[in-house]
């Protein structure tokens, strides 16, 4: 059997995989890599051949790019920003004296096109976010984009927010705030009403806006026009429904999140805009996942520590702007409650990062046992191993799939009809998995292993339910 650098090795319960998962197969943890394989239609197929030992080269690398392209969009946004002060505009473009002289012009550029012209940008960042992801070599779709989804989040975060707070004289604050990390209340509290006006018609122009752009689906009925009336084809790969944009809508919520902590104790007239915005969002995310977008694999639940940490963060933001706002009023007692409100929101963080956190990082013993007895009890067990030729086939046609149950019963009959009279498939199948050394099993009770010594071999066996006394006895080897 040809080796290969990664390999899917299953085993008879839930709670074996979970074992081998996190035990070290070897001496060198670098030679014999285990963990948890994703679910059939997660697994990202063009990074399995990436070695080991390239990851941390490339996630650093990915990292990098990341940081760079974050500080770098700092132009645009001091760009955006520039648009609002209408008396540094005039003075250093005098020649738009005439145009900006009229009232309907001047509440243009200062008002709704900063907000449309940063919107503009920002959509630029989310494909270039998940291309980075990629880079790092994960395994999953899911993971890929919920990597890709805490690079846009972490981006917008400080452009939006703090780029805009602070913009204008980014350098002189930073100076500031280094020099005098006491001032940073201060500062937050004597910026952030400035910028005021500026997130409200953010709001406007990417909460409501964009909620309308999801809602017609835009940008893919253009494409679809385009393909059926320009191009003339009618392939019904490329109509397929897609997946939901986590990368994408979950850092403008969380964006939104942040700004009403924060603003809400400076200008509390933004509250109603996103009060709206929450309302409609509700109605249309509940639409687009249940109707329009396709689950294809589940995330169980990998986004909820992320939410969790940006509330945490806005609500600890909030409160420094408060101790700041009171500071500037020379309130000793509301600071004083204000210190202690911040040190009593740590606390809470910490409990539910000891209590809830491994949950999602880890799946309990107790679970997965019940789990294996009650599959076997059901007599579910003999129907997984049923799905074991085709579960992690690269190459499987799935005739569920939307995109088979788009096409026309004529298409349909021509294919099996090309399939019958090759009778080729079953060769076509193993071929496939002794190219790709690719073992197949539901991802129920799996775990994938990769191996970078290409004269290391280890047998995989005798891991089992403690109540189960009878040996597995499946056999892997991989360099």
């Amino acid at each position: 059997m040809q080796e290969c650098g990664a390999t899917f090795v299953f085993f008879r319960t839930r709670y074996a995989a979970v074992v081998a998962s996190r035990i070290l197969q070897s001496s060198n943890p670098m030679s014999w890599v285990t963990e948890l394989a994703p679910e059939p239609q997660d697994v990202y197929w063009p990074n399995l051949s990436i070695p080991y030992k390239q990851l941390w080269l490339r996630q650093r690398i990915a990292l990098l790019a990341s940081l760079v392209v974050t500080i770098l969009f700092l132009i645009p946004v001091t760009f955006v920003q520039g648009l609002t002060q209408l008396e540094q505009l005039q003075h250093k473009l005098p020649s738009l004296n005439v145009i900006l002289k009229k009232p309907y012009v001047i509440r243009l550029v200062t008002g709704y096109l900063p907000s449309v012209i940063l919107s503009l940008f920002i959509y630029t960042v989310p494909p270039l976010m998940m291309f980075f992801a990629g880079v790092e070599g994960s395994v999953s779709r899911s993971g890929r984009r919920k990597s890709a989804c805490c690079k846009v989040l972490y981006f917008t975060i400080w452009n939006v927010f703090f780029g805009n707070v602070l913009s204008g004289s980014v350098i002189s604050q930073l100076e500031k705030v280094i020099s005098k990390p006491k001032m940073i209340p201060t500062e937050l509290a004597t910026a952030v009403p400035g910028q005021a006006t500026f997130f409200m018609t953010y709001v406007l122009a990417s909460g409501w806006a964009g909620l309308a752009i999801e809602v017609v689906q835009i940008f893919s009925l253009i494409c679809s026009l385009f393909y059926r009336f320009i191009l003339r084809s009618n392939d019904v790969s490329f109509f397929s429904a897609l997946s939901f944009p986590y990368h994408t809508e979950v850092p403008r919520v969380l964006l939104f999140v942040l700004l009403g902590f924060t603003c809400s104790i400076l200008a509390p007239l933004i509250l109603p805009f996103l009060l709206v915005y929450f309302f409609l969002g509700y109605v249309v995310y509940r639409n687009q996942i249940l109707n329009v977008y396709l689950s294809r694999y589940e995330t169980g639940g990998q986004y909820w520590p992320v939410v969790h940490n940006t509330i945490i963060f806005s609500l600890v933001l909030m409160q420094i702007i408060a101790l700041g706002v009171f500071g500037v009023k020379d309130s000793p007692v509301a600071s004083g409650f204000t210190i202690s409100l911040v040190i009593c929101t740590l606390l809470f963080n910490e409990y539910c990062r000891k209590r809830f956190y491994p949950v999602f990082k880890n799946p309990s013993a107790e679970v997965l046992i019940e789990m294996d007895r009650k599959d076997e009890q059901s007599g579910r067990l003999a129907e997984i191993h049923k799905k074991l030729q085709s579960a992690y086939c690269q190459f499987t046609i799935d005739m569920h799939n939307p995109i088979f149950k788009s096409a026309s019963a004529e298409v349909l009959l021509e294919m099996h009809r090309q399939a019958k009279q090759r009778r080729r498939m079953t060769e076509i199948h193993q071929q496939l998995e002794t190219a790709y050394g690719r073992w197949t099993l539901n991802s129920d009770i799996h775990s994938l292993c990769k191996a970078e010594d290409e004269k290391h071999s280890i047998d995989v066996d005798r891991i089992q339910d403690p109540e189960n006394k009878t040996p597995n006895k499946h056999h892997t080897s991989g360099d």
